[in-house]
């Protein structure tokens, strides 16, 4: 019934041959988590972050309702849908788990067809949502991600750095005169060459770690966790040359190439240090690049103190 075996359920159930039966019932199309009691159930949702729970309404010590009111006070686990499975029928039980915030019921004794469609249905809820997330995620003409994700994800990185005290490294890359190439070869071949320098710079960025992003218009953005000044001064001189060595096909036929300007900026984040000043320093060393032929690099640590305090 699932179309994959990427999505998973965590089922919490006390009872050992409900469990033997919904896991026959299940495990062809999901990956199963198991949890006999309540506060097994919330770690194992914590450490597996499963797509949907089934949570069996009545076990001793926490009763389901308690468990739900748990996970849905937490951050981490308050998204994940809850489907009660219960033996009890009275509309009041019935009532009292959707107003806690569960999203279906399935009774006891189990039926295998009435159990696999009302977890597909809300699979197939649950996969749209991610789809429409992502989609509000990435840059629609490129494919990269966009500069709403890269706001989330310089967030985790930077707290992360700020634990364990290791440093990041930002890029910010300008393509040079892009818009004296969109006024001599026109805005569909504009297009093309965003698209294309988009395609090197996330080949480029290697590491699972690493991470690309269109900052807007001609302008791209780079995350480098665990990277210090050195690493990112080396990735960014390849993305320089990759570009410049990249031929873009025009519509006429001519083959066109571009180059790329990059600032570059370095710290170990402090908890109360600010990303927007980190990138602002990366932005100025664009600043300092373009202002001193275009085709380069520039670090932030570069930058003279008299020339720092002029860009800031």
């Amino acid at each position: 019934m699932a179309e994959d075996n990427n999505n998973s359920i965590l089922i919490v159930e006390d009872n050992r041959m409900d469990i033997v039966v919904l896991n026959r019932i299940l495990s062809k199309d999901y990956t199963i988590y198991l949890a006999k009691n309540g506060q097994d159930a919330i770690e194992a949702a914590n450490k597996y972050l499963p797509d949907i729970i089934l949570l069996d309404v009545v076990m001793p010590n926490m009763d389901g309702y308690e468990v739900i009111s748990v996970l849905k006070s937490s951050d981490n686990t308050k998204a994940i849908p809850v489907i009660f499975i219960t033996g009890l029928s009275t509309n009041e039980s019935e009532e009292q788990g959707l107003a806690l915030g569960a999203v279906d019921y399935i009774s006891k004794p189990f039926t295998p067809a009435i159990v696999k469609l009302r977890i597909c249905n809300q699979i197939k809820i649950l996969n749209y949502i991610h789809t429409i997330e992502q989609l509000g995620k990435t840059d629609q003409m490129t494919g990269m991600q966009n500069r709403s994700s890269f706001d989330e994800r310089i967030r985790l990185e930077w707290e992360r750095a700020a634990r364990l005290k290791s440093p990041v490294s930002v890029l910010i890359i300008d393509i040079d005169h892009f818009k004296q190439y969109n006024d001599t070869f026109g805005h569909m071949q504009g297009d093309l060459a965003i698209k294309a320098a988009a395609k090197v710079f996330m080949e480029s960025a290697r590491r699972s770690t690493d991470f690309a992003a269109r900052w807007g218009g001609e302008e791209f953005i780079v995350l480098l966790p665990d990277t210090d000044s050195g690493g990112a001064t080396a990735l960014a001189e390849q993305l320089r040359a990759n570009i410049e060595n990249t031929e873009i096909p025009a519509l006429d036929g001519r083959a066109t190439k571009l180059t790329i300007s990059i600032g570059i900026n370095t710290q170990i984040p402090k908890a109360a240090s600010l990303t927007e000043d980190f990138i602002r320093k990366a932005d100025n060393a664009l600043y300092r690049a373009k202002k001193e032929g275009r085709n380069r690099i520039c670090r932030h640590e570069q930058l003279g103190s008299q020339q720092q305090q002029i860009l800031l």
